[in-house]
């Protein structure tokens, strides 16, 4: 595996058939989404939720997850696609921001719940260990498209990006971090959390909201730490807020509002039942 990163340059299309160009970033999305509906499905049954429910949602939400996520890179490079404009629709090159997918795609199922009025937080629920895991599939296209690598290294995991992908900054470096294998890696951890949550739900049947809700929170808390860190070694344009980059001041935010809701629903779980009635 080592000796792989260390020496292959990647391309980042996969093949030609005559004008049709098929990116490996695109296979790697696909697959991800695929991965993700299987997996979703699968949890549906456990749950006794309506298949025909989950793909009809997961529907609108891949195409709200897709064109939040592509603008919301495009906001994070607004210099550049204010220039180029029509680029914003060059998905197939790149650029997905996985923070504006996770706002668009929460939006619409919230929506889509409410009107079917389901419950928000078990479907939720279902869906966060299927995220995890097209993360850390998908990431697999930012290595073939080389636009997530991280600062120099000698580390024999290290990938050579082509000068021509470099920053001036960095122009002399051979090699650099795998930043999208650190982040598929951690990501595909937190999707084997998320399963283990879960069959400690079905198997002790705590199916409740407040279970519900703590699995949902360990997504965002999980992976947002896991950005705020990875963060420090990737070397890719992003404003900086805070004397932060901007997507680690969304993650520590993240990170405070999950923390804050978790133990505000601990504390109202905890007062005594007559309090509670007397609130409700």
């Amino acid at each position: 595996m080592f000796h792989f990163l260390h020496t292959y340059t990647p391309e980042a299309i996969l093949i030609t058939l005559g004008p049709i160009k098929i990116y490996w970033y695109g296979l790697f999305i696909v697959s991800g989404i695929l991965a993700a509906i299987i997996v979703i499905l699968k949890l549906a049954e456990y749950y006794k939720i309506e298949k025909q429910m989950i793909i009809d949602s997961i529907f609108y939400m891949i195409i709200a997850g897709i064109i939040g996520a592509r603008l919301y890179h495009a906001l994070l490079h607004l210099p550049y696609y204010s220039k180029y404009p029509m680029e914003i629709f060059q998905i197939w090159g790149g650029g997905l921001a996985i923070h504006g997918g996770i706002f668009a795609g929460l939006l619409v199922m919230w929506l889509f719940i409410r009107k079917r009025e389901l419950n928000f937080w078990l479907v939720s629920a279902l869906y966060v260990p299927g995220l995890a895991l097209a993360q850390a599939i998908g990431r697999w296209g930012n290595y073939f498209n080389m636009e997530l690598f991280g600062k120099p290294t000698n580390l024999p995991w290290g990938i050579p990006i082509p000068p021509a992908r470099r920053s001036l900054e960095y122009f002399n470096s051979a090699y650099f971090h795998p930043a999208f294998l650190y982040e598929s890696i951690g990501n595909l951890l937190i999707f084997l959390g998320l399963i283990g949550f879960h069959a400690w739900i079905i198997k002790n049947k705590k199916f409740n909201n407040a279970s519900y809700q703590l699995l949902v929170f360990s997504y965002f808390i999980t992976y947002s730490a896991l950005r705020f860190m990875m963060e420090f070694i990737r070397v890719d344009t992003t404003p900086i807020a805070l004397g932060l980059r901007l997507p680690q001041v969304v993650s520590l935010v993240l990170i405070i509002i999950s923390l804050f809701l978790i133990f505000r629903l601990r504390a109202r779980r905890n007062r005594p039942s007559q309090e509670r009635l007397e609130i409700n």
